[in-house]
């Protein structure tokens, strides 16, 4: 399953692993949602409310598609976020973890705070 998420200054694709919270993302596409970004990572709102999995967590590779349950946003980290230790992407509490981004995941360091962004099936 892929994902198509743009902004004015670019997009990247993403390939989601199948878990109840891609299930419900999907459902919802298209989305256009406004971006937040937070050290390096970009969140949006998704309108969503999906439970925390198992599997949940905080701290996760560059490039991870994650859902904040606590934001009802996904969750975009391309690099260290302010509590991050060292060079982690530390999130700001676990997350459902739905799959990562296709290629650099630094094309997001172009995503600035208000842009709109447009998520779609790829």
């Amino acid at each position: 399953m892929k994902i198509r998420i743009s902004w004015p200054a670019g997009q990247v694709t993403a390939t989601l692993d199948d878990t109840p919270t891609t299930t419900a993302l999907l459902a919802a596409l298209p989305l256009q949602a406004t971006a937040h970004t937070w050290g390096e990572e970009v969140y949006f709102d998704t309108g969503l409310s999906p439970a925390l999995e198992s599997d949940a967590r905080q701290v996760v590779e560059p490039g991870t598609v994650a859902f904040w349950t606590e934001g009802n946003a996904l969750a975009l980290p391309y690099g260290p976020t302010p509590i991050s230790r060292g060079d982690e992407s530390r999130l700001a509490s676990p997350c459902n973890v739905l799959g990562r981004i296709d290629g650099d995941p630094r094309a997001l360091a172009t995503v600035r705070g208000g842009d709109a962004i447009h998520v779609q099936k790829a």
